[in-house]
């Protein structure tokens, strides 16, 4: 028997694949699966017009068998089986795939035929673990079997053999174990049944193999005797095929927790087919908590990818943007262009498509959910609102059209959620701006001496939390054509012209004493002013229009903080007894005013959450003021 050579370069070829293509070996098994799966389904369809191909569906089926003492791995089935030639064109030649040549020639006549192998290269990865592959196959319309044997590179023999059952039977013999590689894993049975989960679980035919299983002897049930029976191991039809008027939710809830290594059921499922240019079916869920490394950088985010049943990759994440990264489910899909590996997304236009689409549905989804459940959605915006801020935030705003009215902010306004359309909505008719004021709690923010203007008008604050919430604000400038406007930052234009002329004039009236105060905190501030905002308190600390007091304490917990700083301005409010002490102070005794300023301004910081740079000079001088004062009694 003569032995033939690969064609087509096939030496450097099946190198190649065997090194290169497949980074994982454990993939040999699904690429078997699913030839033998592509097997049965063309014996099926030709059963259905073709006498010679004659079967009964419960006879379409995939047998393993792991034989240790031997160290060979087997797959059989029961499908069309090849002839001599096929075994030469489709083994012989690398990269001749019979599954796409017999799926072009069906769709000619009709359509929606489902072969998975189109590369004709899964079969050769086997090659990563088997030193020797034995093919044996009989033909449906046949009576005469063969044999193809080869160890790789060195080539082939394909020679006659007897055969009585129609289809395909491979025998791996298996590598020797080395330091490095167990190749006798891929005969456990545990290993094996874990491959088929994980990959093949949804081929439509079952995939049988021995088990032992333990059970009472028959002559007496308090003995047990080791026997084997054959088990299915695989579960065949994938929920996300079924009508979703048949799963219960209990079912969803279950295939999340197994599929996706939760305890709690999601909080929202999501499943649909979409048919088009790239048709797909998607099973979509949304956790009911922030998992715990969600903003670490080892959380990998994306889908699971299946290609008609067979899983291909764990996390496809050119499918889902980063700030939809808490969705959690998979898309199966039969028109994407895999690579030749059926590992890795071709960056081409359909999966462009497929992202875009995929995105859009999810956006849909928490819009409705926003819409008519709204309890849940804020629930859901308490895990995962951060992330969808910083997809504001990223790429320079470029996604914003997509998010913004899916954010919430709490309020002045009852203190609870609101979107960003709901504060416009409410908006007093001649309000020219979009409020907002940034702390670190509801708390907090309530007792901010700039609120106090705000409150007395009766106009709605957003509260801002988040260290990136300024960032995000100031990346979207306005919302309905509405700016936003911070509430510690430059002038916030709500006084009436009788107001602002008062305002004008007290400043005039004690302009000397300002710029005092404004030599003695030198560069601390870039100015002291009359405020328009205060109302009850003293004082305040505000910004300029350029970098704000809160983005400054946010800059400065960075690693790489070089002493950014906002331009601060003391506001006094002229109404206070403070400020008609001031008066006195700087008439009767000019000197100490340095000192009242040095403290109102420390005070200022102290309000703000911000440190003080000599906490015991500070000390000291108000104790030397109180005994100032005591004195003058």
């Amino acid at each position: 028997m003569a032995k033939k050579q690969f064609k087509a370069e096939s030496k450097r070829l099946l190198d190649l694949m065997i090194n290169s293509i497949y980074t994982n070996n454990e993939i040999f098994l699904r690429e078997i699966i699913s030839n033998a799966s592509d097997a049965l389904d063309k014996r099926y369809y030709l059963s259905l017009t073709n006498e010679n191909y004659k079967v009964d569906k419960e006879d379409l089926r995939i047998l393993i068998e792991a034989d240790k003492e031997n160290h060979t791995l087997t797959i059989s089935d029961t499908g069309i089986g090849m002839s001599e030639e096929e075994l030469d064109n489709n083994l012989g030649t690398i990269a001749k795939s019979g599954s796409l040549d017999f799926k072009n020639e069906l769709e000619k006549a009709t359509k929606n035929i489902d072969i998975i192998g189109q590369f004709g290269v899964g079969f050769y990865s086997a090659f990563m673990v088997a030193k020797r592959i034995i093919v044996k196959t009989k033909r449906a319309d046949s009576d005469q079997a063969y044999q193809w044997v080869s160890s790789g590179e060195d080539g082939y023999t394909i020679s006659k053999i007897d055969k009585e059952n129609v289809g395909t039977q491979i025998i791996l013999e298996l590598k020797e174990d080395t330091d490095d590689e167990k190749y006798s894993r891929f005969l456990d049975q545990y290993e094996i049944e874990s491959l088929i989960k994980k990959y093949s679980d949804y081929v439509r035919y079952p995939i049988e193999m021995e088990k032992e299983i333990s059970k009472p002897k028959e002559d007496n049930s308090e003995e047990f005797e080791t026997v084997k029976e054959l088990s299915t191991l695989n579960s065949m039809v994938p929920l996300w095929k079924k009508s979703k008027k048949k799963i219960k939710p209990e079912e969803y809830n279950e295939f999340y927790k197994s599929k996706f290594n939760d305890w709690q059921d999601p909080q929202k499922v999501i499943h649909y087919a979409i048919e088009g240019n790239v048709s797909y079916t998607a099973l979509l869920f949304i956790p009911s908590k922030t998992p715990y490394n969600f903003y670490n950088n080892d959380y990998e985010k994306g889908l699971q990818l299946y290609s008609k049943g067979v899983f291909i990759m764990d996390n496809a994440k050119e499918l889902i943007p980063d700030y939809f990264k808490f969705v959690k489910g998979l898309i199966d899909s039969d028109d994407l262009n895999l690579n030749i590996s059926r590992e890795i997304l071709q960056q081409d236009r359909q999966v462009k498509q497929l992202a875009a689409s995929i995105e859009k549905k999810i956006k849909a989804n928490l819009e409705d959910m926003l819409k008519n459940d709204r309890e849940n959605y804020e629930k859901l915006f308490d895990n995962f609102g951060l992330n969808m801020k910083f997809g504001i935030y990223q790429d320079y705003g470029m996604h914003k059209d997509i998010l913004q009215d899916l954010i919430l902010y709490k309020s002045s306004k009852e203190e609870k959620y609101v979107t960003l359309k709901e504060y416009v909505d409410r908006m007093k008719e001649d309000q020219k701006a979009i409020y907002y004021v940034c702390g670190k709690s509801v708390e907090d923010i309530k007792k901010l001496p700039q609120m106090e203007t705000l409150q007395d008008k009766d106009i709605e604050v957003l509260y801002l939390m988040d260290d990136v919430d300024e960032f995000v604000i100031n990346i979207m400038q306005t919302y309905a054509d509405k700016p936003f406007k911070s509430v510690n930052k430059g002038d916030l234009d709500l006084q009436s012209e009788q107001e602002k002329e008062e305002l004008t004039k007290t400043q005039e009236e004690n302009k000397t004493m300002l710029e005092a105060m404004k030599d003695a905190l030198k560069d601390k501030v870039i100015d002291v002013k009359i405020s328009s905002r205060l109302k009850q308190n003293p004082i305040c600390l505000v910004s300029d229009d350029g970098l704000s007091i809160e983005m400054e304490k946010v800059l400065s917990q960075g690693p790489n903080a070089q002493g950014i700083k906002a331009n601060k301005i003391l506001e006094l409010n002229p109404n206070h007894e403070v400020f008609a002490t001031l008066k006195d102070i700087y008439t009767n005794d000019p000197d100490l005013l340095n000192d009242y300023a040095s403290v109102l301004y420390d005070q200022a910081l102290l309000i703000e959450g911000m440190p003080i740079e000599d906490p015991v000079a500070y000390a000291n001088k108000v104790c030397q003021l109180m005994i100032k004062a005591n004195k003058k009694m």
